[in-house]
This record gives structure tokens, C-alpha cells and sequence, in this order.
């Protein structure tokens, strides 16, 4: 059973460090998303890569559509692989519906998860009453619709407003190549579940050290996300980068390898 759930999300796990550091993609990501991040951490941490189920190289064939149908089986999924490595005391690095899928993990493991970096997150994309999560549901609806009809027309269109750094295409370009390169079925039933879940009732109930890192002109978790998670998350800190768009370790990783690095020494000190 161990290796099943490494063989299915295509783990990789490689460093020199003893602490584990976990890296966990968003939506129509996958682990080559860290490329430019994790050598400037193997010396002194054991790094560990995956690819969610559906997403890269993960083993499409084991994918279940209503096992997956929900956020709560893709933690689960960050638990089995950390128990199947014998990991403790992990810091996980999670991108936008990965830093969500981190949050719930550390809820059903908070003996394995030891800190999250949460990177441009979100716990709920809609706007509901005073909560603004940016997005009306005809937006995500409307979304959904390019998707099902024309999905390399929302793969070209989805990739640059995310993106947002026009001085760099070949960053946009990585991004659409990621997008297009994964199943679209797969992608479809992924977008329902991160853009429709609503994860706020769940903050409460992570108890390990956080670090909120919040990007600048982010499309999918503005300013007032940021800020009302560091509201709503015990032992977090918030940090607002000058990098753009939704994904800074693509856009800007020199600041961001500073700015995590700054922060996990702070935390040995303390």
C-alpha cells in the first residue's frame, strides 16, 4: 500500500537536509512548478515533490472521479504519502488550492504537519454576503463553460491574467503548457472542486504556524484574502511580496527563496 500512493502521485523526494519540506502545486499545476525554488533549499532539507491525482504524472488511471470530488480526499492524499515516507515535523509549502489542501491536511495530521507556507491562498473564491472572494458564481460559471467548449481558448486566455508579468511571456507560456497538458476532463471536475469548495469553517482549526505570503495584483486572492486569513488562522503571519500575479515562485523566485528563508529562520530562533 505505501508505495501505491507513491507510485500513483509520482512522488520524488531528493536533498541533503533531514526536516522534511513538502511542495504541493495548485489547479492545472504540477511539481515542475517548484523548479526554480528547490535548489535553493535541497542542502538543508529533504525535499519532497508530487503531483495531485490527475494533475502531471500522476497515474490518471487511478484517479477516481467521486473520490475526488472534494478537497478532503486530496489531504488525505498529502497524509498517505507523508506516512509512507515516515515523515515528521513537515513543512509544507502549498500554492493557492495547495496551500487549501495543506490546511486540511495539518488538521487531520497535525502530528506529521509542523508549519505551512501558504502561498497565495484562498479558503473560498465567491463572494457570499460581506465576504468577498472575488468572484460572483456566474463568473465561475462562465469560466467552467469555456472550459467544457474551448480549452485551449481558456487555457491562452486564464494563463496571462494570472501570470501578470509581461516582461517574462516565456513564464505565461510555462503556464499554458501546463494547463494544456492536463487531462480535461480531469481539469474540469478540479476546477468545480477548488472554485465552488468553501474552506473558511476550517480555518479555526489549524493549530500549526503558518506564513501567509500574498503577491501583488492577484486575480484569485486579493489583499483582503490575505488578510482575513491571518484573521481567521491562529499562529499566522502574513507577508505581502512585490512579485505579481498568482503564482510569485514562477514570476519572482529570487524573492520569494528570501523571503521563505528569512522566515524559517526567524522560526528556529524563536
Amino acid at each position: 500500500m505505501p508505495q501505491d500512493i507513491l507510485k500513483r502521485n509520482n512522488v520524488r523526494s531528493f536533498g541533503r537536509g533531514s526536516q522534511p519540506m513538502m511542495f504541493a502545486h495548485g489547479f492545472g499545476g504540477n511539481q515542475q512548478m517548484w523548479h526554480r525554488i528547490t535548489p535553493a533549499f535541497e542542502e538543508n532539507y529533504r525535499i519532497v515533490l508530487f503531483d495531485h491525482m490527475g494533475s502531471g504524472k500522476s497515474d490518471l488511471g487511478a484517479y477516481d472521479p467521486d473520490r475526488y470530488g472534494e478537497l478532503k480526499s486530496f489531504a488525505l492524499d498529502v497524509v498517505e504519502i507523508c506516512e509512507a515516507l515516515n515523515l515528521s515535523d513537515v513543512i509544507l509549502v502549498g500554492h493557492s488550492v495547495g496551500a487549501t489542501i495543506g490546511m486540511l491536511a495539518s488538521i487531520y495530521a497535525p502530528q506529521i504537519l509542523a508549519q505551512l507556507i501558504l502561498v497565495c491562498p484562498s479558503p473560498c473564491y465567491l463572494n457570499e454576503g460581506d465576504y468577498q472572494g472575488g468572484f460572483e458564481r456566474s463568473d465561475i460559471d462562465g469560466l467552467i463553460d469555456l472550459m467544457d467548449k474551448n480549452y485551449i481558448g481558456w487555457a491562452s486566455y486564464l494563463a496571462p491574467l494570472a501570470m501578470k508579468n509581461e516582461d517574462f511571456p516565456e513564464f505565461t507560456l510555462e503556464l499554458e503548457s501546463s494547463f494544456l497538458n492536463t487531462d480535461r476532463s480531469i481539469a474540469n471536475q478540479f476546477a468545480k472542486v477548488t472554485f465552488y469548495a468553501d474552506s473558511r469553517k476550517f480555518l479555526p482549526q489549524v493549530s500549526v504556524l503558518s506564513l501567509i505570503l500574498q503577491s501583488t495584483d492577484d486575480i484569485f486572492a486579493a489583499p483582503e484574502i490575505g488578510v482575513y486569513m491571518q484573521q481567521h488562522l491562529r499562529n499566522s503571519t502574513l507577508k505581502n511580496l512585490e512579485a505579481n500575479g498568482h503564482f510569485p515562485h514562477i514570476s519572482n523566485p529570487s524573492e520569494f527563496i528570501v523571503v521563505l528563508n528569512e522566515y524559517l529562520t526567524a522560526s528556529l530562533i524563536s
